[in-house]
């Protein structure tokens, strides 16, 4: 601790940078329901997942969108058809208001397809393949994304969509598993109730919501004496292979267990709007930083003392050195 107490007036500095509200983004995405069951169905889950977000969530109206199969059903609710273009221009406006730092969540409600070409959810008009919804993610960058595909045949979504900063949750796992799928039911039901809150810390996060949606689905099937035919997965550490117990198997969900469908709390200040690529860059690493000092802190429970101290120790210099070098690049450009 010696190194750590002779670069304290950094760590100070790091620490005591002034704090803004981080902004979370809510995309909902209803596609095709094929017929009139289907259609209520997927749109009572959209409107409880957005009423949710905004209610209990405390997300403005202006961050939440839901793009639906049929605008008529609830226009109060729906604000644009779900084809690819209109998806396309709200990932588009979501790049814009969003800032580095901030949450984007994504959450497709409908059903997928594999059959006679790749896999791709389906959409009024032409679908999206995961290359699709790569290329917009990639509009997304310096957020910290929540991409939940809960289709049927969606997780051959997981391995493209899979990234630094990127939390994937896929209802299967693999385009093989194409019957319709109970997860989103359960996984909308997580976000808009206590009874996922397995911490009890007032929230639900994104790796609460999948851990009770994936216990829920099997015991449903299980109840009704049916073989489970889907197996959700997450992945969250970049490595695109997901996992069926994260937190758990120490794979994943480190990321996952920080992303709530939440207005959020403190984050430290962001880039001024007329920053140069040098010094959101910098942002963006110390962002990164952070991130990874949350995730620390919350596996310290299962680590010896003296490994958390060092790897604690560790970062908290690496975020000091970051704050410094952005201040110093902020003099430079006044």
């Amino acid at each position: 601790m010696r190194r750590l107490a002779t670069m304290l007036p950094l760590v100070l500095l790091a620490v005591s940078t002034p704090a803004i509200a981080q902004a979370t983004h809510l995309l909902v995405i209803v596609g095709l329901g094929g017929d009139e069951e289907n259609r209520a169905r997927f749109h009572e889950w959209a409107s409880s997942l957005v009423d949710a977000a905004r209610e209990r969530g405390g997300i403005p109206p202006e961050s939440l969108v839901y793009l639906g199969e049929d605008t008529a059903r609830d226009p109060g609710r729906i604000g644009g058809r779900s084809t690819r273009e209109e998806i396309a221009n709200a990932v588009g406006r979501l790049a814009s208001r969003s800032r580095p730092g901030d949450r984007v969540l994504i959450v497709l409600i409908g059903h997928g397809a594999a059959a006679s070409g790749p896999p791709r959810f389906n959409l009024p008009g032409p679908d999206l393949s995961p290359a699709d919804f790569a290329r917009l993610l990639d509009r997304l960058g310096g957020r910290t994304v929540a991409f939940v595909n809960t289709a049927s045949a969606s997780g051959a979504f997981l391995g493209p969509l899979s990234g630094r900063n990127r939390v994937v949750i896929t209802a299967t796992r693999s385009d093989g598993e194409r019957n319709q799928t109970r997860f989103p039911g359960f996984f909308v039901e997580a976000l808009a109730s206590t009874d996922a809150d397995l911490d009890k810390d007032g929230r639900v996060s994104m790796l609460e919501a999948f851990t009770w949606a994936r216990q829920r689905t099997a015991a449903s099937y299980e109840q009704d004496g049916q073989l489970l035919t889907e197996h959700a997965l997450l992945d969250d550490d970049g490595d695109g292979k997901g996992s069926a117990a994260p937190g758990s198997d120490g794979a994943d969900g480190a990321l996952a267990r920080t992303v709530f469908v939440s207005a959020g709390g403190a984050e430290r200040a962001g880039p001024p709007a007329d920053a140069d690529p040098g010094l959101l860059a910098l942002y963006e690493e110390r962002g990164a930083l952070e991130r990874r000092i949350g995730e620390l802190k919350a596996t310290r429970d299962g680590m010896p003392p003296a490994q958390y101290q060092q790897e604690l120790e560790s970062l908290l210099l690496e975020l000091a050195r970051k704050t410094r070098e952005i201040r110093e690049r902020e003099k430079g450009n006044r």
